[in-house]
């Protein structure tokens, strides 16, 4: 099956020779979510607006649903469900008319039934006649992502969807889009937020100064990339690593009650066994031992930092 989303080479630049976007080429399928990371200037925004037919490209090319975003760019937009980052609402219009108006200028027929259902997925159906200058930023966020919905989109852009929400709403969010990725909803989104991207993403990409750097599936990505740590609890502490023990990557912690070993999955061994071993031969006691996973946002840092150098 093609992928719903294509882009093939896909650059973008500004008078004054600014790179915003560099040869940028993704394949998204269709009922993924896809979570694009990247700093300020990355590219993610412009990379947005290209696909939906705000900006022109300087060259390449994309398609949406085998749409063509330049040459079918009508054909291409009515796939398409955009929730910028600003929220843009007439203040003083009900929240109803604002689905109603928006399903207008995509030419569909007022269907009171589809807007119903929307505005109770998204938990504001007892909102329906307030006027949106009434609404919390949050609700404000949602009536964004319904009048994105309410033409019925196969494919739904989230740029930065829980900036500047509490951390609950946020949450609150994330299911509504786990909700529409069920409906078969396709969803690229932007983000800052890096456990945004692990709570929902299928796959993650990095961008960086208008390059993509990787795309790849979340948990692949993690394993693949991932470092682990062993934390070894001790029965008594340390005031410095004994001369022995120099020679392994290991660190103090807790007021020098626990070593911290950090190892790489894809080597050929972690080497636990062998520094268990001398420990063990320093006679120190050990009173616990557990690991962790380096998280998503230690990746994307040092991918970034390294894009950098």
């Amino acid at each position: 099956m093609a992928p719903i989303v294509d882009v093939n080479d896909l650059r973008k630049t500004y008078k004054g020779g600014f790179e915003a976007l560099k040869g940028v080429s993704l394949s998204i399928e269709e009922g993924e979510i896809l979570a694009l990371l990247g700093p300020n200037g990355a590219g993610k925004t412009t990379l947005i607006s290209t696909l939906c037919g705000i900006t022109t490209p300087s060259s390449g090319s994309a398609s949406v649903g085998g749409h063509d975003i330049v040459t079918e760019y009508r054909a291409a937009r009515s796939l398409i469900g955009l929730v910028p980052q600003e929220i843009a609402l007439e203040p003083f219009e009900r929240v109803i008319n604002t689905l109603r108006f928006s399903q207008g200028v995509f030419g569909k027929k007022r269907d009171d039934a589809l807007i119903e259902r929307i505005l109770r997925q998204l938990s504001l159906w007892d909102k329906r006649t307030a006027r949106t200058r009434e609404l919390s930023g949050g609700m404000k966020r949602r009536v964004m992502i319904a009048k994105a919905l309410c033409h019925e989109p196969r494919v739904l852009f989230l740029d930065e969807p829980t900036a500047g929400v509490d951390v609950e709403l946020r949450r609150d969010m994330w299911e509504i889009v786990k909700a529409l990725k069920a409906d078969g909803v396709t969803i690229i989104l932007t983000t800052h937020y890096i456990e945004e991207a692990e709570a929902i993403a299928d796959r993650v990409g990095v961008i960086a100064k208008g390059d993509l750097l990787l795309v790849e599936d979340k948990a692949a990505l993690m394993a693949r990339m991932g470092r682990k740590t062993l934390q070894i609890d001790l029965r008594e502490p340390l005031n410095a690593l004994p001369d022995a023990l120099t020679s392994y990557d290991l660190e103090l912690a807790e007021e020098g009650v626990a070593l911290l070993y950090h190892y790489d999955t894809r080597g050929e061994g972690t080497g636990i066994t062998k520094l268990l071993q001398a420990l063990a031969g320093e006679g120190l006691q050990l009173r616990d031992l557990h690991t962790s996973q380096s998280s998503l946002e230690e990746i994307f840092v040092g991918l970034v930092q390294e894009d950098a150098a």
